[in-house]
């Protein structure tokens, strides 16, 4: 329901949804897309997002992101890339709102575990396990288990990176070498999500809003932490030729205050050259509906080829001055001991809470295995450290 702005033929029209599984009336005030953003944001899976890792530990600061002010940050990004391109801004939303809830505790540390713990499970994926949240573990609606989100929804939570399988149902991507993970084969829907096609060009601008928040984020987040300096940003692609403007105009003021600058600026342009980007490829593909996106073959919201090109460059520097950086990896090494022997304890019969042992006893598909995967990746930081130090007579302090 965007008011007084005309949606492109090729966006995603809330009255054109091809609905939800469990049938609902209608709502007068809220189009569909709305609703399923409101159903994310009051959910458990949402608010837990508060307390789990981005990067650095929430506790080390106040003010380093957590995985909900990143998603906060994606979903303002994804709106305005919306906007611009006359996209269905509600949709692109609630996609930013729900990308990350299949994420574990400690960030990538605790998925990386899960996966190597669920190798002979068909491992675990947090895209994947995004759905399952909202299909499957949100269970507080009186007549159905999940959100019962719109299939638009489910479609672009599940495929916002872009096709899993070719036209033959062959895996492709990130998941040729390992598979399909597990839990496609179940996910309750409305109608077929089609994972050999594209999904929206609403989901594409959640995806590369994705891109665009963790770049600028994790370097403010790192200069915050002491990891970088502007100086050494000076020679970076991308960041460098930024910082060495501010640095030039603004020669006088704070360090914090030339971040700050650096960081708008970062974001300010990698926006528009997406937005720049996705309306030249628009224009060459002519889609008319919805349906030509998902058929195109491409993505048609992406970095151009010299910002993709830098973006990278960024990411390469990134990985090898932050990510693994000895005080980020040993924040690392301990979240996957945590998640590790949690998973252990609980898969070698230690009782879960009692509505998880219940689903653990009821012969469920996965095995108690998945049960076990489901409630340890839903904690959070503090309470899987809590739970650590509960059940190992540990000292563990991830406040």
């Amino acid at each position: 329901m965007q008011l007084n702005r005309a949606l492109a033929s090729y966006a995603s029209h809330s009255h054109q949804s091809l609905g939800r599984q469990y049938p609902t009336s209608s709502s007068p005030t809220r189009s569909e897309f709305q609703r399923d953003r409101d159903r994310i944001i009051h959910s458990n899976a949402f608010r837990r997002l508060k307390h789990k890792t981005q990067v650095f530990l929430h506790h080390e600061g106040n003010h380093f992101r957590t995985r909900l002010t990143h998603t906060l940050e994606v979903s303002q990004i994804a709106r305005s890339i919306a906007r611009a391109l006359n996209l269905n801004e509600d949709l692109a939303e609630c996609l930013a709102l729900a990308h990350d809830l299949g994420h574990t505790p400690f960030g990538h540390a605790g998925e990386r575990v899960l996966n190597g713990r669920m190798k002979d499970h068909q491992g675990f994926d947090h895209n994947v396990q995004a759905m399952r949240v909202v299909t499957l573990l949100e269970n507080r609606y009186a007549e159905h288990d999940g959100l019962n989100l719109t299939w638009e929804t489910l479609e672009g939570i599940i495929k916002h990176n872009g096709p899993l399988t070719d036209n033959n149902g062959a895996p492709i991507g990130r998941y040729k070498s390992e598979g399909l993970p597990f839990g496609l084969d179940h996910i309750p829907a409305v109608a077929d999500l089609r994972y050999d096609s594209f999904a929206s060009l609403e989901a594409q601008a959640a995806a590369i809003a994705d891109d665009v928040a963790y770049n600028a984020h994790d370097i403010d987040d790192a200069l915050r932490a002491g990891l970088l300096s502007l100086n050494q940003l000076r020679d970076v692609a991308l960041v460098g030729e930024i910082v060495c403007e501010v640095q030039d105009r603004y020669p006088d003021v704070s360090a914090d205050r030339q971040s700050h600058e650096t960081i708008r600026r970062l974001i300010t342009r990698t926006i528009e050259d997406v937005i720049h980007t996705a309306q030249n490829n628009i224009s060459g593909q002519a889609p008319r509906t919805a349906e030509d996106i998902r058929t195109a073959g491409r993505a048609m919201i992406c970095f151009s080829k010299p910002m993709e090109s830098k973006e990278k460059e960024l990411k390469s520097f990134l990985f090898a001055n932050v990510y693994r950086s000895d005080q980020v990896m040993a924040s690392v090494r301990q979240g996957e001991e945590i998640v590790g022997r949690l998973f252990d304890a609980f898969k070698e019969g230690e009782p879960m809470p009692p509505e998880w042992e219940v689903l653990a006893n009821s012969n469920p598909i996965g095995g108690r295995e998945r049960v076990v995967c489901d409630f340890v990746s839903g904690m959070t930081d503090p309470y899987a450290t809590a739970t650590f130090n509960r059940l190992f007579d540990a000292d563990v302090d991830f406040r």
